[in-house]
């Protein structure tokens, strides 16, 4: 029998891990940086990203944002009370975050709108189908995989990068001057809410999929485990470079 797995170390330290997800956390570390140190990212942080490339990214990413909590639910049904630690760990996570999320989609709104997109363009334009992929692959992998696959494809994957490429936009002061004054404040809170609010949050979700895995995992899973946490890596590349591109928008 497979050894349960309780962390005895700092919640934000790879080695407090067993080997198997510190192997995956790094072997994806190279995916996920693509997207953290993205072009787009970098221009937006120096204020010069263009209006056109600012809308395909609000635009294109309101599905995922809005959808979040929809992708928690998902897996908060596949949740039996009392069934195990890790369970019980998830029930509890997820229970908490899921409101969380909305009031993240509504800050999303405000931040479009600062930028001349308004909630019509978010629900109403179309989208690419590269801008389309990282919400397809979130509503499969929420929809068709267990509870720890599911987790790590979007609450370790998705809110780990997110927390990094947020934290670094606001590194610099030039695109939250770039609003008027009295703008700033909604025009920032999304950004400024992932930049340091969601800090620990990957590192809560890969301690919960260590819980529900445990200290040993079968080859192949692990092998699966770090191609869906890719995968989300991958999708959000892809649409990030359709954001800068002639094709979107």
């Amino acid at each position: 029998m497979n050894e349960k797995f309780v962390r005895n170390g700092p919640l934000m330290e790879l080695d407090s891990y067993p080997r198997w997800a510190q192997d995956m956390m790094l072997s994806t570390l190279e995916a996920k940086e693509k997207v953290v140190k993205h072009d787009l990212f970098a221009m937006m942080r120096d204020a010069v990203l263009t209006p056109k490339a600012m809308r395909n990214f609000l635009i294109g990413g309101w599905p995922v944002v809005v959808q979040f909590p929809q992708f928690m639910a998902v897996n908060l049904c596949k949740i039996q009370y009392g069934r195990s630690l890790g369970e019980n760990m998830a029930r509890k996570y997820l229970m908490k975050n899921i409101r969380v999320e909305q009031n993240h989609a509504e800050h999303w709104v405000e931040w479009a709108k600062a930028c001349a997109v308004s909630e019509r363009d978010l629900l109403d334009s179309y989208l690419p189908v590269e801008s389309q992929a990282l919400s397809h692959w979130c509503w499969h992998s929420s929809e068709h995989t267990s509870l720890a696959t599911s987790m790590a494809a979007t609450n370790l994957a998705i809110e780990g990068a997110t927390g990094e490429w947020a934290s670094l936009v606001c590194s610099a002061p030039d695109y939250e001057n770039s609003f008027a004054p009295e703008e700033r404040k909604k025009a920032m809170r999304w950004l400024k809410l992932h930049a340091h609010y969601d800090d620990t949050h990957p590192w809560e979700a890969l301690d919960i999929i260590a819980s529900l895995i445990g200290w040993e995992i079968e080859p192949k899973y692990a092998e699966l485990l770090g191609q869906c946490v890719m995968n989300s890596y991958k999708c959000m590349t892809l649409s990030l470079n359709c954001y800068l591109s002639e094709i979107c928008g």
